[in-house]
């Protein structure tokens, strides 16, 4: 029996003198969420089908793209460089062959949507147009330009 309480009593010492020895420490886990704006697709397609020299018509196009903003994000501002063929203040699309050049103007509207981040994309219109009077003159063959748009947050 004695040996019983000895026993006792040192487990109940060892107990007390390791709940005597703990300490805490306070973790702090932080992170961030970086504000970003991504384009869906990397590339888009404004085509003015074909341009009839007999018609001579003002011609118009547009197309879509979509991108998305970090949500919260509020400056997404879109913007398009002036292409490969800018001259005269204008964009042109140019025939490689003949080097004739088409002036076009475009525009890049954005919808009213807020930024909701990737599961939410919002839709961007880039539209264009030609002058009938800018290419009765022209030279058959297959016009291009290439213009950059980019989104920042």
């Amino acid at each position: 029996m004695k040996t019983f309480f000895v026993a006792a009593a040192a487990i109940a010492l060892i107990a007390m003198a390791g709940s005597g020895m703990a300490d805490t420490n306070t973790l702090t886990v932080t992170a961030s969420v970086a504000g970003t704006c991504k384009f869906v697709a990397g590339t888009s397609l404004l085509g003015f089908g074909s341009l009839d020299p007999s018609v001579g018509t003002d011609v118009n196009a547009s197309a879509t793209t979509q991108f998305w903003c970090t949500k919260g994000v509020t400056t997404d501002a879109v913007s398009a460089n002036t292409g490969l063929n800018f001259a005269g203040g204008k964009r042109g699309m140019k025939d490689t062959v003949s080097g004739d050049v088409i002036p076009y103007t475009l525009t890049l509207t954005k919808d009213a949507n807020p930024n909701a981040g990737p599961s939410a994309p919002r839709i961007l219109t880039l539209a264009g147009g030609v002058l009938g009077a800018d290419y009765t003159a022209k030279t058959a063959g297959s016009y291009s330009d290439t213009v950059v748009v980019s989104i920042n947050p």
